[in-house]
């Protein structure tokens, strides 16, 4: 609900604050005072494109401030989507209610807040759109979109459609994931062919081949132990006769230099002293020890040198298989141990390629049970529609008879377009979207003589609000837009229509809160609150205000309106009559 507007240097306005609170509220004023400055301010709010001509002369820039109270989430018939946008856009909350806010400067240039954020014009309408709609001649592309008027007759058709296109955009988003995925598979099948045939021959090289974890390096190191076999013979030869000095393979005697020996020696000669001093007892036992030492190490080394052998046949087979290793690892891996983990990818991806043709197959017959499963839905969903469509249209033309356009015939045309490749509906296939096969377009004949035309081509402004008014009525407490505002939809219209008029508009206002701009007492008779555009002039500088009228001031406000004269005793007692009229209406919701 839109709880306050203040509007600064708008127009001819120079400062007003409209509060507003539920049920209907009228704005008046005589001609030029600035009325529809109210709604051009709403305009500018709901991203309405910026003119620096709005900008009162002598200020720098116009300023309208909204203070919105949107529906809490989760409350019935209200979305999160508002409050989502919210989140995204860093807005917050002003003690439950949203501040819109939009400046133009003199130089045109333009700025929008919304809940203390800066944001883009069009997020503005965006936020804008879902809390006040605006019927005026000016801005009539509401009901001109079709996807608006599509809407609009959804939600006058009730729960029989809101189910079945539910069910259809559910189906309908499975098939466009459907044909998405068989799109990208088939458009990729020879790559998924050229990548499959790569893992093969891979697969083949590696199984041909079957590397050993970690046999890489071992087959290094067996490499350089086969290559230099006789060079570590000899040096283990050399090492065990320097160690334990016993003949070695070359014939050379080197008894009694050998370590043992002169380490035996070296023990011998203390032995026979060690009784008489402990430190001298403790370097024997030490020398003792490492004639034990190096007696073992010497054995050690004449077991490595008697297991060193010359094979230049197995030398042969370990640079081969190095070989066929290290082709291996130019392909697929730094290490064997790399190459096995390509292999294991290797194979599971192999897995999924080999299953392209099952899953295009899997898919296209998926598609296809979407489309004769979709274009059913679509069938029942657009019956629906031309049920509606024919209900809505005599409710709507019945409200136009009462609104002064008694010949006036209103209809709703749901149409579709073939398209070979569309669903099947009716026998026939026809292109189809997010919505169904439907085309939906209202018309209007304004008289007996003319034929039903789009709403675009076939009205003018006034005829556009008497209708917006009268679709607005016939889906009172369908409308997911909680404040409705009217300008210029009491076009033409005088007399008994014209309270009829103000009649609906209190009607309409017990579903929604309304705004109304308008010169005719009988339809401002009816409202709840009733505001007048005050228009003063020093003699040099033109402003306007707005004042809330009750009571006796109300009374000469519509007499004014009325009869052109204030102080009018018959305007007057004319004027009690209406407001006991709407006062009735009013005590009737």
């Amino acid at each position: 609900m839109l709880e306050e507007l203040r509007l600064t240097a708008v127009g001819v306005i120079e400062e007003a604050v409209l509060e507003l609170g539920p049920g209907f509220t009228a704005v008046t004023g005589e001609t030029g005072a600035g009325k529809t400055m109210v709604v051009t301010a709403l305009g500018l709010l709901l991203g309405a494109r910026a003119d620096s001509g709005l900008v009162r002369s002598g200020a720098s820039r116009s300023r309208v401030e909204g203070r919105v109270r949107p529906r809490g989430p989760g409350k019935p018939g209200e979305s999160t989507a508002l409050h989502d946008q919210l989140a995204e856009l860093g807005a917050e909350l002003d003690d439950g209610s949203l501040i819109l806010a939009r400046t133009v400067s003199a130089e045109g240039r333009s700025r929008a807040m919304v809940g203390g954020a800066s944001v883009p014009m069009g997020r503005l309408g965006q936020v804008a759109d879902d809390l006040v709609a605006v019927h005026g001649q000016s801005d009539q592309h509401r009901l001109l979109q079709p996807a608006r008027q599509r809407d609009a007759l959804d939600r006058y058709a009730g729960d029989a459609v809101a189910d079945l296109r539910a069910r259809y955009r559910s189906g309908y988003r499975r098939l466009r994931e459907c044909q998405r995925e068989l799109a990208d598979v088939s458009a990729t099948v020879r790559e998924r062919a050229r990548e499959a045939d790569g893992l093969r021959m891979g697969l083949e090289e590696l199984e041909k081949a079957a590397p050993q974890p970690g046999e890489d390096t071992e087959l290094l190191a067996e490499e350089e132990r086969l290559a230099h076999a006789d060079a570590l013979r000899l040096a283990s030869f050399e090492a065990r006769a320097a160690l334990v000095g016993e003949d070695d393979a070359l014939g050379t005697d080197t008894v009694g230099a050998d370590a043992v020996a002169m380490l035996d020696r070296a023990r011998r000669a203390l032995e026979d002293v060690r009784d008489h001093d402990a430190d001298l007892a403790a370097l024997h036992d030490r020398v003792a020890e490492a004639t034990y030492l190096i007696g073992d190490l010497g054995s050690d080394v004449a077991g490595y040198a008697a297991s060193v052998e010359s094979d230049p046949a197995r030398l042969a087979w370990v640079q081969e298989r190095r070989a066929a290793l290290t082709a291996l690892l130019r392909k697929y891996g730094d290490t064997v141990d790399e190459v096995l983990q390509w292999g294991e990818q290797a194979a599971k991806r192999l897995l999924e390629l080999d299953g392209t043709d099952e899953r295009i197959q899997e898919l296209t017959a998926e598609v296809d049970t979407l489309h004769r499963d979709l274009g059913q839905v679509a069938t029942e969903l657009s019956a629906a529609r031309q049920d509606a469509a024919a209900r809505i249209g005599d409710a709507v033309t019945a409200e136009l008879s009462a609104l002064a356009m008694p010949h006036a015939r209103f209809s709703v045309r749901v149409s579709r377009r073939p398209d070979d490749e569309g669903l099947p509906v009716d026998g026939e296939r026809v292109a189809f979207g997010p919505d169904g096969v439907d085309d939906v377009e209202m018309l209007l004949a304004a008289n007996a003589s003319s034929e039903p035309r789009p709403l675009d081509k076939g009205a003018s402004g006034g005829e556009l609000s008497r209708v917006m008014l009268a679709l607005e009525v016939v889906l009172a407490g369908r409308n997911p837009v909680p404040t409705l505002v009217f300008d210029e939809v009491d076009a033409g219209v005088g007399g008994k229509a014209a309270v009829e008029l103000g009649r609906r508009l209190a009607r309409l206002a017990r579903e929604a809160q309304v705004l109304v701009v308008t010169h005719l007492p009988q339809v401002a008779a009816f409202a709840d609150q009733h505001y007048v555009v005050v228009k003063s002039d020093d003699g040099t500088v033109t402003s306007s205000g707005l004042r809330a009228v009750d009571g006796g001031d109300r009374v000469r406000e519509l007499s004014r309106m009325l009869a052109g004269l204030e102080g009018s005793q018959s305007a007057e007692a004319h004027v009690e009559e209406l407001l006991t009229v709407a006062e009735r209406e009013r005590t009737s919701r």
